[in-house]
């Protein structure tokens, strides 16, 4: 079976680097799937779980958003943020939608409305992520 290396980079580090068979992701018009040899890509990516198939099973990454760039034999992702399933810390994610739904809650401009949504999206993903492994 074909395999091509995927590559999940933050601007802090790489977080992820395999061969797998499929990568899976959301982008800025919706749900894409990637095989090898799949057509150049470049697209922005929502925040949204990124599910990456290899040999020997699955993994999980919660990505807030940035880009997904397909070449030949290579996907790369460049994210804002980007964590494996097993690297999420539960409490540090609850507490973190804890905040977001009191911003959500207080009454506000449109800028930290928009924050707080953003806020309430990233933690819910990790929250979400989390919770499939």
């Amino acid at each position: 079976m074909s395999t091509f290396l995927v590559e999940i980079v933050t601007p802090e580090r790489k977080v992820y680097e395999e061969t797998a068979t499929m990568v899976s992701v959301t982008g800025s018009e919706g749900e894409l799937g990637i095989l090898p040899n799949h057509i150049p890509l470049v697209t922005p990516l929502r925040i949204a779980p990124v599910m990456i198939k290899r040999d020997g099973g699955t993994d999980v990454a919660a990505v807030s958003g940035g880009f997904i760039e397909v070449r030949k034999d290579k996907v790369v992702i460049l994210a804002e943020s980007a964590e494996l399933a097993q690297d999420i810390d539960v409490e540090r994610a609850e507490q973190a939608k804890e905040r977001a739904q009191q911003r959500l809650n207080a009454k506000q401009d449109e800028v930290d409305f928009r924050r707080a949504e953003m806020a309430m999206q990233r933690a819910m993903n990790r929250l979400n992520v989390r919770h499939k492994l």
